[in-house]
């Protein structure tokens, strides 16, 4: 065998036993009435303030049937998002959010430009041509972060031991909610439970398609 072909090997085997020793958590958010709470985020900050670097791929929040495809978007500070207009009409996309403010100008199709969200915090997009589309982007400065399913189960997977800071939040919620403080064991699996105190969701009113200019 190579020295290549060795040194592939035992990267490999490294990496196999790293995620085998990686710890998980299960987060069930629900709301004052005990209902599931969907596209809630839970994410982990490390205790000792340092995250690790996890650069990812390109991020793509979509603007389809006149919305924005995922309502709810999470990703790490220094992710770069892209914003394709799968509609066959014009949108024009903005935020005046602090985190991060940016605009881009009525067009269709693939994404003029792409934005890297470099500061934690809250973005809310909007349309500035259809104002009842309305969509969150939160961004966090750790790669360990998960949203909730149509149960209301977050699953973050591959935390490393050590100290954690549990958070959940979501775009309707009138409080941040209660954290957690946990300290994970290698290959430890704890789950763990949020209430969220929601406010319900208004729905603005979107013209049908055939009375719209753009």
């Amino acid at each position: 065998m190579s020295r290549l072909a060795v040194t592939l090997t035992l990267m490999l085997t490294l990496a196999a036993s790293a995620c085998l020793r990686a710890a998980s958590v299960e987060a069930q958010v629900r709301d004052a009435s005990r209902k599931p709470v969907p596209d809630a985020v839970v994410y982990a900050l490390p205790a000792s303030g340092t995250s690790e670097a996890r650069p990812g791929k390109l991020v793509a929040i979509e603007q389809l049937d006149r919305e924005f495809v995922p309502y709810v978007s999470v990703v790490q500070t220094g992710t770069v998002v892209t914003f394709p207009n799968r509609d066959a009409i014009l949108h024009h996309v903005y935020s005046f959010s602090p985190p991060k403010s940016f605009e881009i100008k009525l067009y269709t199709g693939k994404s003029p430009t792409e934005v890297l969200f470099d500061k934690p915090g809250v973005v809310t997009l909007g349309c500035n041509i259809h104002d009842w589309m309305i969509a969150y982007l939160l961004v966090v400065s750790t790669p360990y972060f998960a949203k909730a399913d149509a149960n209301g189960i977050a699953r973050l997977r591959d935390l490393p031991a050590g100290g954690y800071e549990l958070r959940a939040w979501h775009p309707q919620q009138r409080a941040a909610a209660e954290s957690y403080n946990l300290v994970l064991e290698a290959s430890a699996t704890p789950s763990v439970a949020f209430a969220l105190d929601i406010l319900p969701r208004k729905a603005k009113y979107k013209p049908p398609l055939d009375r719209q200019k753009y």
